[in-house]
């Protein structure tokens, strides 16, 4: 088994989710910047600027960032809170925009590890030093805290910190999600991953490298309206490699029982989570997230074929066998591309240009096709196997040489990110950090297209 990988200044890659590699280790307290979203809730603010305002880590390597949504009024900052110094940015209304609201915060943030918090969720004293801990240590890392649910009608800051200190009595709790409980237990906090991981990372408290998080772009700012942008922005790190972790000693204090609880109607409430659905949907391409029956942008595999002296039939045969099959958008490349996207052209799926970045940082998987053949039936579940084991690469040869290679995203993108710190080619990285098997085409059911293929033959079905 890989060990920890030395990327210079204190950080290290692991292999898989590994980030049990890393018990013990500890950075001289790095900056951290917490980005605070908020929309006219002062007191709250108050009480999640009290609780920033005692932590452990050092408050000369915490900055604080406060992106207002639009607030009639623009927050104050309480004067237990003043030596933080926070910065205080406001975009106009428009709606609840969660999304673009951090990414405003995260515009201002200066710090080597990012802390997303929101602004009725009070940090505890430790909470920014265990939930900084593994981005510190990682630059791939995307960590969620534990979020606790509490009764915090009428505290106030000099209260919160009492409470804090150990001189005044615990506020009322509710009980924390059983559905999140059970996951972080039977997964020892999310280091068993599995390809719907993501959807246990709460964005009230949340935290990942900087690195990490620029690479993804951020947050989606064209969410509208309350729910599906933590989801969102948790997938695409965990599809660019992310190592992702709950932190259970990262505690911190929301003022009220969890959504399912507070919103009592249920007609809303299913209102409600129908619309994110549909909203994920579209841009998360996970089989349990999207269902099946509509064909969207993001595709859950990008197929690449370079061709070049193919002929019609067999190029025809080889794309339909791929989209039959798969979840799948096809970019063709090559001097004999053009001829066969325009047989496609009333296909969305068949594409003439280069993969552009928010599909590849979506998509599971890469499929590399290097000729003419016929996919099988057993392909999709050769496919959707890799991505569930949370592997590399898969070679597929045949007689004469490799068919098919299939690399899943998280793969290719933290080999991507790592591969000049480790002195190896991409591929390597991708061997190294996640592994790579070979495999006879044949046993996924793969053939060669026949010669001289006849497209009115097939169609019809009798060659």
């Amino acid at each position: 088994m890989t060990g920890p990988l030395a990327l210079g200044g204190g950080r290290f890659a692991v292999p898989g989710n590994r980030w049990d590699l890393l018990a013990g280790e500890e950075r001289e307290p790095v900056e951290v910047s917490v980005v605070v979203p908020y929309y006219q809730e002062q007191a709250a603010l108050d009480l999640v600027l009290a609780g920033l305002a005692v932590q452990t880590h050092p408050a000369a390597r915490l900055q604080v960032v406060i992106a207002d949504d639009g607030s009639a009024r623009p927050p104050v900052i309480p004067d237990c809170a003043r030596a933080l110094e926070p910065v205080v940015l406001r975009q106009e209304d428009h709606g609840f925009r969660a999304a673009a609201a951090r990414n405003l915060g995260l515009s201002r943030c200066d710090g080597e590890v990012i802390v997303f918090l929101d602004g009725d969720t009070v940090p505890g004293p430790d909470y920014i030093r265990h939930i900084s801990r593994l981005p510190a240590l990682l630059p791939d890392a995307m960590v969620g805290g534990r979020r606790r649910h509490v009764d915090l009608a009428g505290w106030t800051p000099e209260a919160l910190q009492e409470w804090f200190a150990g001189s005044r009595a615990a506020p009322r709790e509710w009980p924390e999600p059983e559905w999140l409980l059970q996951e972080y237990g039977r997964t020892g906090d999310l280091l068993q991953l599995n390809p719907r991981s993501f959807t246990f990372l709460i964005g009230a408290v949340l935290a990942g490298h900087r690195d990490l998080v620029e690479a993804i772009g951020g947050f989606d700012g064209t969410f509208v309206g309350y729910g599906g942008e933590d989801y969102d922005f948790t997938y695409r790190a965990w599809a660019a490699g992310g190592v992702l972790a709950h932190v259970p000693d990262a505690v911190a204090w929301h003022h009220g029982p969890e959504w399912a609880v507070r919103e009592q109607d249920p007609a809303h409430k299913r209102e409600q989570k129908n619309r994110e659905a549909m909203l994920l949907a579209r841009r998360i391409p996970e089989p349990g997230t999207r269902g099946t029956g509509q064909i969207y942008a993001v595709p859950d595999v990008v197929v690449r074929i370079a061709m070049a002296g193919w002929a019609l039939g067999d190029a025809v045969l080889t794309v339909r066998g791929l989209l039959a099959g798969l979840d799948a958008g096809v970019w063709l490349t090559g001097p004999d591309a053009a001829a066969v996207a325009d047989v496609f052209t009333e296909d969305p799926r068949v594409h003439l240009e280069q993969v552009p970045g928010p599909v590849a940082f979506r998509a599971r998987a890469d499929v590399e096709v290097f000729g003419p053949l016929l996919a099988g039936p057993d392909l999709p579940t050769v496919v959707r196997g890799l991505v569930d084991a949370d592997a590399g690469r898969l070679t597929l040869t045949g007689p004469d040489g490799v068919w098919v290679v299939v690399t899943t995203s998280r793969a290719l993108h933290r080999a991507g990110r790592h591969a000049d710190a480790l002195g190896l080619s991409v591929d390597a990285a991708v061997e190294l950090l996640f592994g790579a098997t070979d495999r006879a085409a044949t046993e996924t059911e793969l053939q060669p297209t026949r010669p001289g293929a006849s497209l009115p033959a097939v169609f019809g079905g009798w060659g």
